[in-house]
């Protein structure tokens, strides 16, 4: 049995502590985010560790799970989609000021870190990953919607919202950065085909990759969008 070990580390940016779970001693470090509102022990609480508990204690693996603040953030109906976004890059700021030096820490120095996420989570793991390449250059998402606007937002965007939606900031971007992230970036979106996906708009958002507006544009050759069928498709229980 793979057990797990807890840090709470305290964010300035939000104010309070956060959790982290760590999985492993050896191998790949990947920063598992949750699914919506879920915690840093849900993955475990799933059967998602037990899972991969070949890969963890194989040492091809490590696995640092952590608490959402979507509550807070995207999932927060009373605020505009801006001052949502702008929650959000608190967070943002705690995952790269203190959860990413804890991992380098723990991993005995600094070094590449990949990142996965179901649901909301995988809008995290891969928005993460387009943002700051530098620090994630691998990103697996598992049924996510990646269109923050499609969220029941309201409110005028501003610069925060846009540069937190892929498909309003990528489908602008050109140039020296649009090549270096083409060349640093591997993305692996993974969509089911069952009812969840339907209601939460996480199919929809894959078909408008696989229809030609993706995340990375198409040129990437490190970028794949994969759908699976219903009755081998599973996830994570969660928004």
């Amino acid at each position: 049995m793979v057990s797990g070990r807890r840090a709470e580390l305290y964010s300035p940016a939000v104010g309070a502590p956060g959790d982290v779970v760590a999985y492993g001693h050896w191998g790949r470090p990947f920063l598992a985010f949750p699914a919506e509102g879920g915690n840093a022990w849900q993955y475990a609480d799933h059967g998602v560790i037990g899972a991969l508990s070949g890969l963890i204690e194989g040492g091809r693996a490590k696995l640092y799970c952590v608490d959402s603040f979507d509550d807070a953030s995207w999932s927060n109906p009373a605020l505009p989609l801006e001052e949502r976004a702008r929650a959000h890059e608190r967070y943002e700021s705690w995952i790269l000021d203190q959860v990413v030096p804890w991992i380098h820490e723990d991993c005995g120095g600094a070094q590449e870190v990949a990142t996965l996420g179901v649901s909301l989570g995988a809008f995290h793991a891969v928005n993460l990953a387009l943002r700051r390449a530098d620090v994630f250059p691998l990103a697996l998402g598992l049924s996510g919607n990646y269109d923050p606007a499609a969220w029941g937002g309201w409110g005028e965007r501003g610069d925060a919202a846009y540069f937190n939606n892929p498909f309003d900031s990528l489908a602008h971007a050109g140039g020296d950065h649009l090549d270096w992230l083409r060349s640093r970036l591997s993305v692996q979106l993974v969509c089911g085909q069952e009812m969840w996906e339907e209601t939460t708009g996480a199919l929809e958002s894959g078909h408008r990759n696989t229809a030609g507006q993706s995340l990375v544009p198409r040129q990437g050759r490190r970028y794949t969008c994969r759908a699976v069928p219903a009755r081998t498709a599973s996830r994570t229980s969660g928004g």
